[in-house]
């Protein structure tokens, strides 16, 4: 854990500013409930041309988000480093669950890698907004650096194996790859 604070702390000490102690806030808030990615995947499953990302998306937001809040936090049960480092004032409200992995990052790197092994290129778009929403949580404290790296993990495994098992229902049905 050394490193991790070892980072966290030279966010702090060396990247802090005005600008981004107001702009963070916003970004992880996109992120609150993943109501982006939700919101984003509710509009690619309205129009045929796009349903099938979005069902590659729903698919990698709902696996994500059972493995992470349902199964990884409760097992893993890290304590949050604000709770740790109690000095640290927060610019967010404190989160009450546990800190292992990243939720927030998790749900979007499983939005941006299901677009991405969808072959969409709004793979680039999300996945800059999924790698600002990671770098939020280290600057607001919430989240350790290995916390956002298992979440992203996690994001594009779900993600990739999301869209291998669409394609392979397609096959099962018969269906041609679109």
């Amino acid at each position: 854990m050394n490193i991790d604070f070892m980072i966290l702390d030279f966010i702090q000490k060396h990247m802090r500013c005005e600008m981004l102690d107001a702009v963070m806030p916003v970004i992880t808030a996109l992120g609150n409930g993943g109501l982006i990615w939700i919101a984003m995947t509710a509009i690619l499953l309205c129009f045929p041309k796009t349903r099938r990302l979005g069902a590659g998306m729903a698919v990698s937001l709902a696996l994500e988000a059972v493995l992470c809040n349902v199964i990884l936090k409760p097992l893993a049960a890290r304590t949050r480093p604000f709770d740790i480092r109690t000095e640290i004032v927060l610019l967010i409200a404190r989160s009450h669950d546990y800190s292992f992995p990243s939720g927030h990052t998790g749900a979007a790197f499983a939005a941006a890698a299901a677009l991405y092994f969808g072959k969409s290129r709004g793979w680039i778009p999300a996945g800059i907004l999924a790698v600002l929403m990671g770098f939020s949580r280290l600057y607001l404290y919430v989240h350790y650096p290995t916390d956002v790296l298992g979440g992203a993990l996690l994001g594009i495994i779900t993600g990739w194996l999301s869209v291998r098992f669409l394609e392979k229902a397609d096959c099962l049905r018969g269906e041609r790859n679109r």
